[in-house]
């Protein structure tokens, strides 16, 4: 039976800030081994197909297809317009697939390092599958944590067990009383099941959101691999997890043990738990330097970062921002990044680099009319035809040849050449070599804000 990988990452992951951030949430960002989460979500499930489905955001959508291209796998991404929990995402996956495909909902967030483990304990759930049950994946707990939920399970038969409820997550206290008991799992959050058979369990548990998710899937509109749902009709869904939607209520779902590692890197403590750590208890990731410290986590992958005498603190250092926390407060940072977006802080919710789908841009500098930004343009890649009214922009190339349109005129630049951009001028930068190519922009005039541009002509569909 061919089963079909479902990605969900709509997710925001506001616990890792300043790394994750609402406009380059975790899934996207290489977090491990110089890889993003996703992209080792999608070569993990590689071994069931080469063929997967992606519910992401609209934001992030060339990141979703860049990470698929990656990864070297085909298939639909469907753009929420907006974000509705995993009930509605996983509701538009099943519309879109045939009734009796097997549909495997992955979070793209998580991280497994044995995907051979991974791929055998999912096919240990095929035959429950097939026979119409929605079969979950518990994680045997290897401590009373009150960070996830539980599964309670009623004995196994074979492989799978059938589950009696889920917990959402439980104090300490209740955590270490429930591994006291036994028959007790981690919740995974990843579900195995037909697609007729999840959107059965939507129409008897969750009418509402099914509805709302069928009228947007019958006017969606289709752009490329993208899969754009109705945004007025879906903007209407209530916002509610499968857990709550239909789980907790469904008589027909099976677990199976996955006993390999597991970390859904749900806050920095989780992170720093994946690094290697020295005789006194310290993890470094990057630059870091641990004196006299104990049990501290350091991640410095830009500068050089020194803690001297600490304990049980996390550092997290970034261009323009810096997290320090007491690690047993891990938990607390989304409340700290919504103190950020309150008082209009910038970095609450952008980074300074920013990735666009032709490359990215990095504002090394700004001030009163002028910023000065670091422009990397991909191989073959090209910015829209555009012109900004209230700003004008020197480019100076640093590596490989820049392909200029300014006004009527195309021309190419070598490097340590420049040229000037007048304000309210037509032009377009591309790379036509196989290098990436960098420039120096400097911009200046009276508003510099990202908002100032006319689109002509863009590539990637953004008139």
């Amino acid at each position: 039976m061919n089963i079909v990988p479902v990605m969900l990452c709509g997710g925001s992951g506001t616990r890792l800030w300043p790394l994750s951030r609402r406009s380059l949430p975790k899934q996207f960002v290489p977090l491990i081994g110089g890889k993003s989460l996703i992209h080792a979500t999608i070569e993990r499930v590689s071994g069931l197909s080469r063929r997967v489905m992606v519910v992401g955001s609209d934001e992030h959508r060339f990141f979703i297809q860049d990470a698929l291209n990656q990864a070297q796998v085909v298939g639909p991404i469907i753009l929420e317009p907006v974000g509705r929990n995993t009930a509605a995402a996983m509701a538009l996956a099943a519309l879109s697939a045939e009734p009796d495909e097997l549909l495997l909902f992955c979070p793209a967030d998580h991280h497994i390092p044995d995907a051979a483990a991974f791929c055998a304990t999912v096919q240990r759930g095929v035959n429950a599958a097939n026979s119409g049950s929605i079969v979950t994946f518990g994680i045997q707990p290897s401590f009373p944590s009150s960070a996830y939920g539980y599964i309670q399970i009623n004995g196994f038969e074979g492989s799978v067990a059938r589950v009696e409820r889920f917990i959402e997550k439980p104090s300490v206290e209740r955590a270490e009383a429930l591994l006291m008991q036994g028959n007790h799992y981690w919740n995974a959050g990843i579900f195995l099941a037909k697609a007729k058979d999840l959107l059965a369990a939507l129409s008897r548990h969750a009418p509402d959101i099914l509805q709302v998710c069928n009228v947007s899937m019958h006017t969606a509109k289709l752009d490329g691999h993208f899969v754009r749902p109705d945004t007025q009709s879906f903007a209407s869904c209530r916002s509610e997890s499968i857990d709550y939607a239909v789980m907790e209520h469904h008589d027909q779902v099976q677990m199976v043990v996955f006993s390999g590692l597991w970390s859904d890197v749900g806050s920095w403590k989780s992170v720093s738990e994946l690094y290697k750590e020295d005789q006194d208890g310290n993890r470094i990731d990057g630059q870091g330097y641990a004196v006299a410290s104990r049990n501290t986590f350091i991640h410095a992958n830009h500068r050089p970062v020194v803690a001297v005498g600490t304990q049980n603190i996390l550092i997290i250092d970034t261009p323009d921002a810096l997290l320090v926390a007491e690690a047993d407060h891990s938990e607390h940072v989304k409340t700290a990044v919504g103190l950020l977006e309150s008082k209009g802080v910038a970095q609450a919710i952008s980074h300074r680099r920013v990735s666009r789908p032709w490359g990215s841009y990095d504002s090394v500098d700004q001030g009163d009319r002028f910023q000065v930004k670091r422009i990397t343009v991909n191989p073959g890649a090209r910015l829209s035809l555009q012109l900004h009214h209230h700003r004008a922009e020197h480019w100076i190339v640093v590596k490989g040849v820049a392909r200029v349109t300014c006004g009527d005129k195309i021309f190419d630049l070598q490097e340590n050449q420049s040229t000037f951009i007048p304000l309210g001028e037509r032009h377009r930068l591309e790379n036509p070599g196989t290098e990436p190519l960098e420039i120096i922009e400097v911009q200046s005039g009276s508003y510099l804000g990202e908002d100032d541009i006319v689109r002509f002509e863009d590539s990637y569909g953004r008139v």
